[in-house]
């Protein structure tokens, strides 16, 4: 790629966005990978929840904004918050990190409203920003420690992206559809990795973290991370020899 060869040094930020965590690791061409700073930190779906269980100890009603994220943990919290006879508003895109069927939402009492009507709810219901990837909150983070991310080559995220399936689809199918076209297409695990600007308009978690990055000087490169691992263990010596061809 043009952004490796146009540069001696390379300082890249690799996030890999979890269930429960999300892992770090900043690698820098003038250390070597062995000595690479690395953090494991609480997941933002796992924080998410944290906040709607603070919001429900305080007896508050929540509004969810921001873009569409992992769910799990956050559903969860969400759900839990309805059970208890406390009200969750949402806007549209936040309201996709639960289910594409925003209809269906509705129906279990999600409270949809437009980014304007969002503005004008009272004070006091509780603002929740929904986002897989917060770049300022893990630069000071480093910052903390004497380690700035204002020079990076490249950023690399992962997360799991089961893609928008149509309604009539089941999220499973889509995906293993969208794995079986892939690897028929290109037949290399790498085919999965996508500059920020190139992203399949159905892969729609994967367009939210670049969007949530869009504002970094640096390329960015997303992929799933399933293929990731699995790309990512080719580089072991033991099996490297075995699997090359999947590069």
């Amino acid at each position: 790629m043009d952004w490796i060869e146009k540069t001696t040094r390379m300082k890249i930020l690799t996030v890999d966005i979890g269930t429960g965590t999300q892992d770090i690791y900043l690698f820098d061409s003038q250390w070597g990978i062995e000595n690479g700073y690395k953090l494991i930190l609480p997941s933002p779906t796992l924080m998410v929840r944290k906040e709607l269980q603070q919001a429900a100890r305080a007896h508050q009603d929540v509004l969810l904004s921001g873009v569409l994220m992992g769910g799990g943990p956050s559903g969860w919290g969400v759900f839990d918050h309805l059970r208890q006879g406390l009200k969750v508003y949402a806007t549209a895109e936040a309201a996709l990190s639960f289910d594409d069927d925003l209809q269906a939402l509705q129906q279990k009492g999600i409270l949809l409203v437009s980014e304007e009507e969002a503005r004008t709810l009272p004070r006091e219901i509780r603002r929740i920003c929904m986002r897989d990837f917060d770049f300022n909150v893990i630069r000071e983070a480093f910052h903390l420690f004497g380690v700035s991310l204002d020079d990076l080559t490249a950023v690399a995220i992962a997360v799991f992206d089961h893609g928008n399936a149509p309604l009539d689809i089941s999220d499973r199918k889509f995906r293993f559809d969208y794995l079986d076209e892939r690897i028929r297409a290109e037949n290399r695990l790498s085919a999965f990795a996508y500059a920020a600007e190139k992203i399949p308009a159905q892969m729609t978690r994967l367009q939210a973290v670049a969007n949530s990055s869009r504002d970094i000087p640096a390329q960015v490169i997303v992929m799933d991370t399933a293929p990731a691992a699995v790309l990512g263990a080719t580089l072991d010596p033991l099996t490297s020899g075995t699997s090359a061809a999947f590069f």
